[in-house]
């Protein structure tokens, strides 16, 4: 939830999230980036559309925790 209260603001890198993402390859700052974008979008457009801020979040929370599952079943499996 913490993290879709974040997504209001869009495309804000801060100091701490630039120096996690260095060193990272370029394709997945590509997807964090539209993922950022489509949640941020998704969050005006139901807050203009009337929705509540809270409705609204909750919403997000639940796009981002099921784009979280499927990058979790596009990585090779980590079993020990």
């Amino acid at each position: 939830m913490e993290s879709a209260w974040c997504n209001r603001r869009g495309q804000v890198v801060s100091r701490e999230l630039a120096i996690r993402r260095k060193g990272c390859p370029a394709h997945v700052l590509q997807i964090a980036r539209r993922a950022q974008d489509r949640l941020h979008r998704k969050y005006w457009r139901l807050v203009s559309r009337g929705k509540l801020h809270s409705v609204a979040v909750t919403a997000v929370a639940r796009e981002l925790a099921g784009f979280v599952w499927a990058i979790g079943q596009q990585m090779p499996s980590m079993a020990a």
